[in-house]
């Protein structure tokens, strides 16, 4: 190296390159720095012939000592289910009206229907399983089509209004907004907002009541407080499942609603259905 790339400071050689007047000096790396890089080589070299590593088209190579974390996680999974098995045959056959008489199955129906729940109700019904605008509120005490845990599970394994199963549970509401007219349907807001003790115009409540009882008592009762044979809410209270705010009332009675949920018997077992049944009948609105 030529005395004009050497550093005058500390005499040793540079690079050449320059950024903004610093220079580089050209140190050569520890020698116990050079070995630890050469025999990280050598070890990576030597795993990557050992255990699986090389991609090809349909798999990676299987390594020398035929390692698979896959088989080593499938191994643990079908422990813990050879242990877990008594549990989920008993779970599988007990009567759901009974569970809660055996703590120890309870107990275990309700920590398993928590990991199933988190995995395939929380979409819709929310982490918490409080609900959003058209999907229930699993915590209150207000059930749409019951809260019994037989119930529960009932609606989790047929589903409602799908065409999938035969057996989901069925009710449609008409679009009252091709039967009455906007004023009928302004008063029959006022009447269910007077129902649940809202801010209502009285007098067109009045005029409500009476298309009321002709036109929506056969599904929600003669008093509001809804069927739930029929899947038809109780108007009476203050929980509303798409909002009891005029707009939105309008919106419901003009339109109808039509919320539907797929089936899960095809995707859960009998065991699974149960234990999410059980979760949810704990959360704090489940009926005896």
């Amino acid at each position: 190296m030529s005395d004009q790339n050497r550093d005058d400071i500390t005499g040793v050689d540079t690079t050449g390159h320059s950024w903004d007047g610093i220079k580089e000096l050209n140190n050569p790396l520890p020698r116990w720095w050079l070995w630890c890089f050469y025999l990280t080589i050598i070890w990576g070299v030597g795993y990557t012939i050992a255990y699986p590593a090389w991609p090809g088209i349909t798999k990676a190579t299987s390594g020398l000592l035929g390692y698979s974390t896959r088989a080593e996680v499938i191994a643990q999974i079908d422990e813990v289910e050879s242990r877990n098995a008594p549990l989920v045959n008993a779970l599988t056959e007990i009567d759901l009206a009974v569970l809660p008489e055996n703590p120890d199955l309870h107990r275990f129906a309700v920590a398993g229907g928590a990991a199933v729940f988190r995995t395939n109700c929380s979409q819709c019904h929310g982490s918490g399983a409080a609900g959003a605008t058209g999907y229930p509120n699993l915590l209150d005490d207000d059930w749409l089509w019951g809260g019994q845990i037989e119930q529960i599970a009932t609606t989790v394994r047929h589903g409602i209004r799908n065409d999938v199963d035969p057996d989901a549970l069925w009710s449609q509401m008409p679009a009252f907004g091709d039967i009455l007219s906007t004023a009928e349907v302004g008063n029959v807001v006022q009447y269910v907002r007077a129902l649940s003790g809202q801010e209502h115009d009285a007098a067109a409540a009045e005029e409500g009541a009476v298309i009321f009882s002709e036109q929506c008592s056969a599904c929600h009762g003669d008093a509001g407080t809804g069927n739930r044979d029929m899947g038809a809410p109780n108007l009476t209270d203050a929980i509303w499942l798409y909002g009891g705010d005029v707009d939105s009332l309008t919106k419901t009675v003009v339109n109808a609603r039509f919320g539907v949920m797929p089936p899960w018997s095809s995707r859960l077992t009998e065991a699974e259905i149960k234990s999410v049944a059980a979760y949810v009948h704990q959360l704090g609105g489940g009926e005896e």
